[in-house]
């Protein structure tokens, strides 16, 4: 008897395949929904970086890549709204209102229209990389990534007591984007280097290149060098400390990224807001432990504060050996042609 009225039990109860099938419900639905989300334009836009794409690269501490993109993405539409309102949500607010009750057909038609393209409205599209400490959105027009990047480091130079973002580091702007391949890196190049050195009539410039290269093993980074060093062309040159123009190029898996600042480009932190907002305090260096290391002491405490006071000695000899390598490239093309 017991056995059996344990049995109706449990029947009649049926708790745990009830809850089994409940999970099994409430677990698959977020993903298809997850899936389904946006129109099938929306979800290929953000997909990838596609060649021809231009964009923002932002980096931020570890961990914090979700923050970020919350924070530069409301940052980006608020400064969106100032410099293309046209551009902007609400545009056509007053036309109906203007116009009166005998154009409601037309305000609904028109919604239903911009409700069709949703894509084309998006102004910046956070695209998903799988990196860490890294996040990308991919602009549109008539967003000019360089422009919009200088006006939102100037005004936290400007105005650094209000900080606008925390999680946010260094915006660094795409005019262009393309495969991370020889190929890829010289069509976008050609694009991108066109308006500022090869404009008519001649106009001699300065210039440096900065590569920045993660999770590439592609090309190296004399590689990239000496090649965009040829697609600036003849007539021009090189200066690392006095540039007139520095060419920023990205290489991240297998898409890259190019363009063009001026020398307001190191006045505003290399575009680092978070430098710009808290600047790091420079370094005194250790005068007592580099006099002992100089008289050969191995201690490996004062080997580190050496290293620490010399850092900047180091840049500064990587720096000219990337300049050699520049204007050996220059000067390889110069023969060639």
């Amino acid at each position: 008897m017991e056995a059996g009225s344990k049995r109706k039990a449990t029947d009649a109860g049926g708790g745990n395949g009830d809850k089994r099938a409940k999970t099994k419900k409430q677990w698959r639905p977020p993903k298809t929904s997850h899936q389904q989300n946006g129109s099938s334009a929306q979800n290929h836009t953000a997909k990838d970086i596609h060649s021809g794409d231009s964009g923002i690269w932002v980096t931020c501490g570890k961990g914090r890549e979700g923050k970020c993109v919350m924070e530069m993405r409301d940052l980006f539409n608020e400064y969106a709204k100032e410099m293309y309102p046209q551009s902007a949500d609400g545009q056509d607010g007053g036309e109906g209102e203007a116009e009166g009750e005998m154009d409601i057909e037309k305000e609904i038609q028109a919604e239903l229209d911009e409700m069709k393209k949703p894509a084309r409205g998006q102004l910046f599209t956070h695209v998903r990389v799988n990196l860490q400490c890294v996040v990308f959105f991919k602009t549109i027009a008539p967003v000019v990534p360089t422009d919009l990047v200088k006006r939102i480091c100037e005004d936290a130079m400007n105005n650094s007591a209000i900080k606008r973002t925390r999680f946010a580091q260094r915006l660094t702007p795409m005019t262009l984007m393309g495969r991370a391949s020889a190929e890829g890196l010289e069509k976008v190049c050609l694009e991108v280097l066109a308006p500022h050195f090869h404009q008519k009539p001649f106009q001699r410039r300065k210039f440096a290149i900065r590569p920045t290269l993660r999770n590439h093993n592609l090309l190296s980074r004399n590689d990239v060098i000496k090649q965009v060093a040829a697609l600036v062309g003849r007539g021009h040159e090189v200066d690392l400390k006095n540039y007139d123009l520095l060419i920023l190029v990205e290489l991240y898996q297998h898409v890259c990224g190019v363009c063009v600042v001026d020398t307001d480009y190191e006045r505003l932190k290399r575009y680092n807001i978070s430098e710009i907002y808290e600047p790091t305090p420079p370094q005194e260096p250790n005068v007592a432990a580099t006099a002992k290391a100089e008289k050969g002491a191995q201690d490996e405490t004062t080997d580190e504060v050496v290293v620490k006071a010399t850092d900047e000695d180091s840049e500064q000899a990587d720096v000219e050996a990337k300049g050699e390598a520049i204007v050996g490239a220059m000067e390889d093309v110069a023969t060639e042609v």
